[in-house]
């Protein structure tokens, strides 16, 4: 493989805020952009989505950011940006962000798109303003609490209902997890029937709620009726998580990219072009097809995005050789500013890294740059765990990068991002400064 053909082919990029028009010119007419990430914890990852963003918005006329967070947690941004939330600062519009992994949404990277799309809305009238949402399914009791908020609001008997329903799951508290061992081993009756329920009468009276007070009430509607559904979708995910990874992988990445299919359909009868940008990690916006996860059954957001939408959509992947990440060593455990060993010697990363550039970006739907990454080399991705001591295992996998994406950003070295909750513990941790070359 030609390390001279990539820097050839290799658009420079100045700095983390460096949007090359190269990108804009491969975005086309294109629907849909899914800008990735290789760990949820690097600065020029998200600064780079950002800015990215930004002219997607201005100069492609992109109406919408879908993320990879909960959806009510979300929606409170949404309300911020979109001027009719109570919050005043983008401080507080992040303050729904309260579980692991804080820092994955409250850093300083998002808090400034947040205070940008405010004020960039704000010239705006209320059709045309953009939006943030979320497309994870991890908040089964938040978005309860959602459905009941809203049905308190509009119809009280509808909500005396939902709240009969949504009681199924009393018996466990906030223990999503133990619901589902429970009910997967018919410990427990399952709620199913109850959610599936739920969500049936919400659509039923949709017309009546979306009709009382225009522009808002039919954005509230939405809110509504995606948390009913993400219930209804969190209920089969909890119980499919102690049948296998394949499954519970699966049955959330669908989820994902139904909730983009639903913003896309809503954004539309809002009088709006549904033009969405979604930020996530490599692992979901990477066409699952061309990595190893494809080969053991698995599909993601990319892979399905793709197979709806065609060349209307476009995947952009990012990477890194060295630098620190901000990242926990077990679940629900602090966050640590970590220093990222060196890529791995058979890495599509070690490949850039010998460009000796220090940022740029490659158009994957370039022939000649397909061919010279289309054999099969590893790929680094690193989530909101890390654990350097067992990188190989933990956190590489196979793949195809030039069919997995059609751009790819990188980055040779980069920073954590920086948490709005510092901690004693958000330090470097004591590694050695070298590395054994290949590991």
């Amino acid at each position: 493989m030609s390390n001279v053909l990539i820097k050839e082919k290799a658009i420079r990029l100045n700095n983390a805020a460096d949007v090359a028009d190269e990108i804009l010119s491969l975005v086309g007419d294109a629907r849909f952009v899914l800008l990735g990430e290789a760990s949820h914890g690097t600065h020029e990852f998200y600064k780079s989505r950002a800015e990215i963003t930004k002219r997607l918005i201005q100069e492609k006329g992109f109406s919408a950011i879908a993320v990879e967070a909960d959806f009510p947690d979300a929606y409170r941004v949404n309300r911020y940006v979109r001027g009719f939330g109570k919050d005043t600062t983008a401080n507080d519009a992040l303050s729904d962000f309260r579980r692991f992994p804080l820092w994955m949404w409250r850093n300083n990277d998002v808090l400034d798109f947040v205070g940008w799309l405010r004020a960039h809305n704000e010239k705006l009238n209320a059709i045309s303003k953009v939006g943030f949402y979320g497309i994870d399914l991890y908040s089964l009791h938040a978005s309860m609490e959602a459905v009941l908020d809203y049905l308190e609001k509009v119809d009280l008997q509808a909500a005396k209902r939902a709240r009969y329903r949504y009681s199924c799951f009393d018996h466990f508290g906030e223990d999503a997890q133990q619901y589902g061992y429970a009910a997967s081993y018919n410990l427990t009756n399952s709620c199913e029937t109850e959610v599936v329920n739920q969500l049936i009468e919400l659509r039923r009276r949709a017309a009546d709620y979306m009709n009382r007070d225009g522009f808002v009430a039919r954005d509230e509607y939405f809110f509504a009726e995606q948390n009913a559904r993400l219930v209804k979708n969190a209920e089969e995910y909890y119980r499919s998580m102690f049948h296998g990874r394949v499954s519970s992988w699966n049955l959330r990445d669908r989820h994902m990219a139904e909730t983009i299919h639903a913003l896309a359909a809503h954004l539309e009868t809002q009088g709006q072009a549904a033009k969405i940008v979604v930020w996530a990690h490599n692992s979901h916006l990477g066409d699952a097809r061309a990595t190893e996860m494809g080969k053991r059954g698995e599909w993601n957001v990319g892979q399905l995005v793709r197979e709806k939408y065609g060349n209307r959509a476009i995947l952009i992947g990012f990477t890194t050789h060295v630098g620190t990440v901000t990242a926990a060593t077990n679940w629900d455990e602090p966050a640590k500013l970590k220093k990222v060993r060196p890529s791995h010697k058979d890495s599509y990363e070690q490949i850039f890294h010998q460009t000796e550039l220090p940022q740029f970006f490659l158009n994957l739907r370039d022939k000649e740059t397909q061919e010279i990454l289309r054999r099969p080399q590893l790929e680094r991705a690193i989530g909101v765990i890390y654990r350097p001591e067992a990188e190989r295992v933990s956190h590489y996998f196979t793949a195809i990068l030039s069919e997995q994406f059609d751009g790819v950003i990188h980055f040779d070295e980069t920073r954590g991002v920086e948490p709005l909750d510092k901690t004693a513990s958000w330090t470097h941790e004591d590694l050695p400064e070298t590395f054994p070359a290949g590991v």
